[in-house]
């Protein structure tokens, strides 16, 4: 695999999630409109104590969460000031979930923009394993003013 476009530590520059929230370890491709990310499922993983722990699967609003925060990445990348801005999910449309993400899974997400405006950017994607596709969603995102105290 190619050396990451962005690296977590670039990430963690851009989103302001932590652990155990980040659910994004690097981004391998970017352009103004496409943005690659992944994220590695790991069994430590803290929701797969109760979900299900006889059978760990990866919640599929986390997937969806991880398509978010990569989706966000592309968004905040692309903005001088983004350290006083958040990307706020606004909708999640179409979302279908095709087959189980377990531990030990390595999920490609690919998102692609398709409409953007001043403050509101509409993206289309699809999270893979090994090839196959496991969830894919359109997400709305809002781009919104971060409150002051807690501007970086």
């Amino acid at each position: 695999m190619p050396e990451p476009v962005l690296d977590i530590q670039a990430i963690r520059d851009i989103l302001p999630h932590r652990y155990p929230f980040l659910l994004v370890d690097k981004i391998v491709e970017m352009s103004e409109e496409h943005i690659v990310g992944i994220k590695n499922v790991t069994v430590n993983e803290p929701f797969f104590i109760g979900h299900f722990p006889d059978f760990p699967v990866m919640p599929g609003v986390l997937i969806v969460e991880s398509m978010a925060q990569v989706a966000g990445t592309l968004v905040l990348k692309s903005i001088p000031d983004r350290h006083n801005k958040l990307v706020l999910l606004a909708s999640v449309d179409e979302a279908k979930f095709r087959k189980p993400v377990r531990p030990g899974d390595q999920l490609r997400i690919e998102m692609r923009m398709e409409k953007r405006k001043a403050t509101v950017v509409k993206m289309r994607g699809e999270a893979t394993v090994d090839g196959v596709v496991v969830a894919e969603a359109t997400l709305m995102c809002k781009l919104a003013d971060r409150p002051e105290a807690a501007a970086v």
